[in-house]
């Protein structure tokens, strides 16, 4: 009997152990944000992130970098990889094109342009070429 009180006992704080740390982890902020709100809630990041997978066709580790300390896993704050100041650079690009020519509604017209406008899932935006 007291052997079953120690064990129940030992997995409620088990329990109780990884829920607190789940919660510490849900309620840490993203660091190193430059262009996106730095209020941003994970659910958002996560939605604007995925958009980006699938606009381009990549994965995460196309503009995060690997974490440098030999974990495994992706330093999301790290500023390592160029290709990340790139897409930040796309991000103010896309937002100002939005704001100047897309800031009127109208029925039946595309009220602004994203990253698949151009890139249609591939890494390489689609090139005009002009006919004669």
């Amino acid at each position: 009997m007291k052997n079953s009180i120690k064990t129940l006992l030992a997995v409620f704080a088990v329990i109780v152990g990884l829920t607190a740390f789940s919660t510490v982890q849900q309620d840490e902020k993203p660091k190193n944000l430059k262009v996106l709100p730095k209020n941003i809630s994970h659910e958002e990041l996560d939605k604007i992130m995925k958009g980006f997978n699938m606009s381009l066709g990549v994965k995460c580790n196309h503009c995060h970098a690997p974490k440098a300390n030999g974990e495994r896993g992706l330093d999301f704050a790290s500023d390592s990889n160029p290709k990340k100041d790139v897409a930040r650079y796309m991000i103010k690009m896309t937002n100002q094109i939005n704001k100047k020519h897309f800031k009127h509604e109208h029925e039946g017209v595309v009220k602004n342009i994203s990253c698949n406008t151009c890139h249609n899932g591939k890494t390489e935006a689609f090139t005009v070429v002009k006919t004669k």
